[in-house]
């Protein structure tokens, strides 16, 4: 039977149209593996040449090279030599390989690049209209991925219109409040206290309490800080180590290199969930944290959640979760009937959680949460300091001042759901998803790579098509239809 006409039977029509597009994508794409290194070194001496302006290197120029690739870079400066500009070519080589998220491609073999230094702006003499300040804000959302049209698989995550306008108008409301001092503004601390409290018994936290953050990376950098602070107060441990699969966000590597910590990899085992026998071969006496994921980000599996808790409860380290793409799908698969592993804090030996509100929780971006077991480990998250003449500093985040447009549009969009909306968004993206797997699995060629357990999946070459077919090289040309995916590595996929 035409795989296509199955999938029709089979699928909705916009999962269909995806599939169909990925179909059509691979007689182009098995012929198109490499970048033109001397098409990308003209470009930059081009723009080197005419700082501030765009400048083309054609591929017709090239010997071999195919027509249809262009390179266009703006605003280069003018004291980069060429010497300079070629290791900037093989740095963006590199990063594009890697999946660099400001590198969009514009054909198979071609990568556009923008340049954002030296461009001179200033501020014009006399204020713009407030028509013209919109204008110009919308011309320049003219190269934006479209995700109101569900063109992008991550980035921004939509509820729905009737979650978009309570957000909106919440946010109005406090647009301009400042959550530095919940006494002066004592609304914000009380939905910080509803907003936590809420996903805190939703993970079985009895004494669970924490903090709403700006994203799932301030909640980690804050999940360290505390790992951190507590070695040092209860086992003198001035530089700990974190232990961490190679699969954990790369917001871990941040942290440890903003608190002076250690990295310790572990390998993932053959089914991409953090292999426990290697994690804890690497424990030692500097041990100060150890990480799980539910579900990590790049293939969408869950980490061994119970055994990694025990072995850093053994090592007298903290343990966090990183559910950042979970804390909002999980609880709800299970409501729905899911049979899913032990992740949150019915785990013994769980310290902190991580989780997004502003991800699957629908909310806008700003909104993240970090919960503590109790609020024996919070108090390791704050900072105080208490001789300064301005008076008493206290802040449970790397910000300051926070904005309360985030704070309280997260609350308005977890109430306007409620339960019952929760769990009808988590059905409609996991049967997406495993209708997505579906499709992909019926595509000669590619393939998911493992068994993902939420929402997130991954699209990888299949056994024996290394030769013939370029993930990338799809994912440019999805890019040209106007779908865009991230791309990552160790194996190259799309997500």
């Amino acid at each position: 039977m035409n795989p296509l006409k199955l999938l029709r039977q089979r699928l909705p029509l916009p999962i269909v149209v995806l599939v169909g597009v990925l179909v059509g994508l691979f007689a182009g794409a098995i012929v198109s593996r490499a970048v033109n290194g001397e098409l990308m070194r003209r470009a930059w001496d081009e723009a080197v040449a005419h700082p501030g302006e765009v400048v083309t290197a054609s591929a017709a120029t090239i010997p071999g090279a195919r027509d249809s690739a262009s390179w266009a870079l703006t605003g280069a400066e003018p004291s980069v030599d060429n010497t300079n500009a070629t290791a900037m070519t093989q740095q963006v080589r590199r990063a594009k390989r890697r999946g660099c998220t400001a590198c969009h491609g514009t054909a198979p073999i071609a990568l556009r690049v923008r340049v954002f230094y030296g461009l001179g702006m200033s501020l014009p003499d006399s204020g713009l209209s407030h028509d013209e300040v919109l204008e110009r804000l919308r011309s320049l959302r003219g190269d934006d991925a479209r995700w109101q049209d569900g063109r992008t698989f991550g980035l921004v995550y939509d509820g729905g219109p009737e979650v978009h306008a309570i957000a909106e108008d919440a946010a109005a409301m406090y647009l301009h409040e400042n959550a530095l001092n919940t006494l002066a503004i004592p609304s914000l601390g009380q939905i910080q206290r509803e907003v936590v409290g809420t996903m805190a018994a939703l993970l079985h936290g009895d004494d669970a309490t924490g903090f709403m953050t700006s994203g799932g990376t301030e909640s980690i950098l804050m999940a360290v800080k505390t790992a951190r602070e507590r070695a040092r107060a209860e086992r003198g441990i001035e530089r700990g180590e974190i232990v961490l699969a190679d699969t954990a966000h790369a917001a871990f590597h941040k942290a440890a290199h903003y608190f002076g910590l250690d990295v310790v990899l572990v390998p993932c085992a053959d089914d991409y969930r953090c292999d426990v026998d290697a994690t804890a071969d690497a424990i030692t006496d500097r041990t100060v944290l150890v990480v799980g994921s539910a579900p990590q980000y790049p293939h969408g599996v869950i980490d061994p959640i119970e055994d990694l808790a025990r072995i850093g409860a053994e090592a007298s380290a903290n343990v966090h979760v990183d559910a950042c793409m979970g804390g909002f799908v999980l609880p709800f698969m299970e409501r729905l009937g899911e049979d899913l592993p032990l992740w949150d804090f019915r785990v013994p030996g769980v310290t902190t959680i991580s989780l997004d509100v502003h991800k699957l929780g629908y909310a806008p971006k700003g909104a993240s949460i970090i919960l503590h077991r109790d609020k024996a480990s919070r108090r390791f998250q704050t900072y105080t300091f208490d001789a300064w003449r301005g008076g008493f500093y206290a802040s449970p985040s790397m910000q300051g001042t926070r904005s309360g447009a985030p704070m309280a549009a997260a609350w308005a969009v977890m109430h306007r759901l409620g339960l019952e909306g929760y769990e009808q968004l988590t059905r409609t993206a996991i049967d997406t998803a495993r209708k997505i797997q579906a499709g992909v699995r019926l595509i000669d060629g590619i393939t998911i790579v493992g068994e993902p357990q939420a929402q997130i999946l991954a699209i990888r070459v299949d056994d024996g098509w290394d030769a013939r077919l370029d993930i990338f090289a799809v994912s440019e040309a999805l890019g040209r239809r106007g779908w865009y995916l991230d791309r990552q590595n160790n194996p190259d996929s799309l997500h």
